[in-house]
Order: structure tokens, then C-alpha cells, then sequence
């Protein structure tokens, strides 16, 4: 691998808008070219007539600088007088909040899509507004939005099990309708096939990299790239770090654990997704369980406190592809 790396990112959610500013900065102290963020479009929906994106948004607010550090999703300084006025009407979820300068993000993506313009057509022209840095794609242009199934037979959005429930309802399956037709946005299986690393975020396994994963294509593309593919471990110390993805490992048979997410995931020599895995200081011990997975196991601090801690664990992940 060259000391100027091309680099693919799978990401999605608080850890994956995290991990790739860290990404930018330790490609930026390089001198290497721009990543290519393949984010998870798995949280999309349609809500009071505009489609929602939050992975994406949360990407693209992070990577411009202006998300909201303290509650992990919208706009910095943001107002709600439009979702006062919503609920007034009865509209939209009343337990589901859009941000003023959040919803003309919305408003504006609505229209171009409206207008014809593709989901991938749209990121495009979202990203001309602040200088990124890397390069977004979303995952498909398809709509495939999360559904899960809970305890009891009931079925809902996935925002609603999450944000509405707080993952309070024991789910038994999360399902994509329409993933079997769904195709790979424009520019994913090129950048893949072109890479020298792809980078899987921390991000929740099941929700946030699971939906990447599952779009046809994507795994037979990673599968035969040249690439090295690197994991970050969402899991410190036997614990998620933020949100609720131990409920969402436990619905699909994964221990919260570094080790057996890295064998969820699975070893590409074995017909896996994973050359290396990138495991917390304080997971040192699960090491010689993964690498007798078939992958390489690194080690390295893993809390992305900030932008600088997110780019030594960049630097980290770059460095397990090299060996």
C-alpha cells in the first residue's frame, strides 16, 4: 500500500460521521486522496410528505462542521418552530424532532427528488455547499428502509422502534423490502474495485453496516477487491459505546462482544468481509481469538473523543492493512 492510500469507508450513524472526520485527517496529513464514504441509507423515510436521510445528514453535518456535537444528530443552534407548528396539526410523529435549517435539508432533497434527480444526484449537490473532503455516495438509490419485526408480531419503521421505543421492544428481525431489487448507488463497485483500504466504521453492525452489506453486489465486490478490508470495532470492553446496538446484536445471535463481532463479520479468506480487525486497548486479550478467525488483530485506542483521537484511530486501521 502507498504512503497516499484510496480509501473506501462503510459508515453510518454517530460512530461513522465520528470516524470519518477522523478519516479526512489522517488522509489530509498524508497527502492522500479524498475517501470515498459509502454511508447507510437503511434509516431513510418519507415523513409529512419529505424524505429523510439521517445517516447521511449526519455525515454530511459533521464532515461541514455544523452537526450538533451534544445530541449526536442535526444542527447545531437549530430551532423547531416548523415541528411546533407540525405538531399543532397533528402531524408527523410527535416523538420524532426536525430541526428548522434540519427540515430545509429535507425540503430542499424532496425537491430534487421531485425534480427527477437521484439519491446519489442529490448527495452530490448537498455536498457542493461545504467543502467535505471526502466524497459521499449513499449505499443504493432504491428505497429500502428499515423495518423491524418485535416481540408480539407487530412491525414498524425502524425510527420508530429507535427513537420512539428507545429499542425497549425486544425485536426479532430487521428486514430491507425491496433489498432484492435494490442496486448498488453509482460509483460504489468502482470505488470499491479501485481501492487500496475500505474502512468499516464503528458503526452498529446490524442497522448501520448490515443494510451496506446486504445491497447486491457490495459483498461480491468486496470480496474481489484487491483492497485490504479493515474493521473498527464498535464494541470497548465488552460494551456499545453509544446507542442501543447490543439489543440489535442480540436479535440476530451475536454476543456484545469485540471478538464476536469480528467472527460475525467473518474473515474474508474464509469467505467472510474482514483481512483485519481493529480492537480496543481494553479488548487486548480477545486478540488471539481473532486472529484465530483468519484475520490480522490489531490493537489501539478506540474512544473517539475528538477529531484528533478519530484520526490516530484512522491511522491505526490504515496501518492494520499493512500488515
Amino acid at each position: 500500500m502507498t504512503s497516499s492510500p484510496r480509501v473506501v469507508v462503510l459508515a453510518g450513524g454517530v460512530g461513522g460521521s465520528k470516524f470519518t472526520l477522523g478519516v479526512r485527517e489522517a488522509l489530509a496529513r498524508r497527502g492522500a486522496p479524498q475517501a470515498t464514504v459509502v454511508v447507510n441509507t437503511g434509516d431513510d423515510l418519507w415523513l409529512s410528505g419529505v424524505r429523510l436521510q439521517p445517516d447521511v445528514d449526519s455525515i454530511l453535518y459533521a464532515l461541514a462542521g455544523v452537526n450538533d456535537t451534544e445530541r449526536g444528530w442535526g444542527r447545531a443552534g437549530d430551532t423547531e418552530r416548523v415541528n411546533h407548528e407540525l405538531q399543532q396539526w397533528d402531524a408527523g410523529w410527535p416523538w420524532f424532532t426536525l430541526g428548522d435549517l434540519d427540515l430545509g435539508t429535507h425540503l430542499a432533497r424532496t425537491g430534487w427528488l421531485r425534480e427527477g434527480l437521484t439519491p446519489t444526484q442529490v448527495a452530490e449537490r448537498l455536498s457542493r455547499r461545504w467543502p467535505l473532503g471526502v466524497r459521499l455516495l449513499p449505499m443504493t438509490d432504491a428505497e429500502v428502509d428499515t423495518r423491524v419485526l418485535v416481540e408480539g408480531g407487530d412491525v414498524m419503521h425502524f425510527q420508530e422502534w429507535w427513537t420512539r421505543h428507545r429499542a425497549r421492544l425486544v425485536p426479532r428481525a430487521f428486514e430491507n423490502a425491496g433489498m432484492d431489487a435494490a442496486r448498488p448507488a453509482p460509483g460504489v463497485i468502482e470505488a470499491i474495485a479501485e481501492a487500496d483500504v475500505v474502512l468499516v466504521a464503528p458503526s452498529n453492525p446490524v442497522v448501520s453496516i448490515g443494510p451496506i452489506l446486504a445491497v447486491p453486489g457490495v459483498r461480491e465486490a468486496l470480496a474481489a477487491t484487491s483492497a485490504r478490508v479493515v474493521g473498527v470495532s464498535p464494541i470497548i470492553g465488552g460494551a456499545v459505546v453509544r446507542g442501543m446496538a447490543d439489543v440489535c446484536l442480540a436479535a440476530i445471535g451475536v454476543e456484545t462482544s469485540a471478538s464476536a463481532v469480528a467472527r460475525h463479520y467473518g474473515a474474508r479468506r474464509a469467505g467472510g468481509l474482514l483481512d483485519a480487525w481493529l480492537l480496543a486497548e481494553e479488548d487486548t486479550g480477545l486478540a488471539p481469538d481473532v486472529a484465530a478467525l483468519g484475520m490480522t488483530a490489531a490493537v489501539a485506542p478506540l474512544w473517539m473523543r475528538d477529531v484528533a483521537a478519530s484520526a490516530h484511530i484512522a491511522d491505526a486501521a490504515l496501518a492494520a492493512a499493512i500488515r
